[in-house]
């Protein structure tokens, strides 16, 4: 194990990516749905066993943040940070979408 992470916090924010994932594909297909968010609640509960197992986000890394950590899943992107003993997902954006613009936009909603 990486280190001793107590618990997984998904922000309310990551809450509601996932929502607009599940209201924009659940016309489109139901099994889709039921899929993706079985596969996000798996890699959302690794994060307790392998918190490190994600990068450094790139465009953060880049310009020298090293605080959040990302899990790819398909076309979307899981960014966290580990905070001493707790893993918080902040946001769940589809990569499709201009990343950059996004998280910075997501990020900036905690400072």
């Amino acid at each position: 194990m990486d280190s001793a992470i107590k618990k997984v916090i998904v922000s309310r924010f990551a809450e509601d990516d996932l929502n607009e994932i599940i209201e924009y594909y659940n016309s489109l297909s139901e099994n889709y749905v039921q899929k993706t968010v079985q596969l996000f609640e798996y890699n959302i509960l690794m994060l307790k066993e392998l918190p490190k197992t994600g990068r450094f986000v790139p465009e953060l890394e880049k310009m020298g943040i090293l605080k959040f950590r990302e899990l790819i899943q398909g076309n979307y992107r899981i960014v966290y940070e580990i905070n001493n003993d707790v893993v918080i997902v902040h946001a769940i954006i589809d990569a499709r979408r201009n990343f950059e613009e996004i998280i910075f936009s997501k990020l900036m909603r905690y400072y």
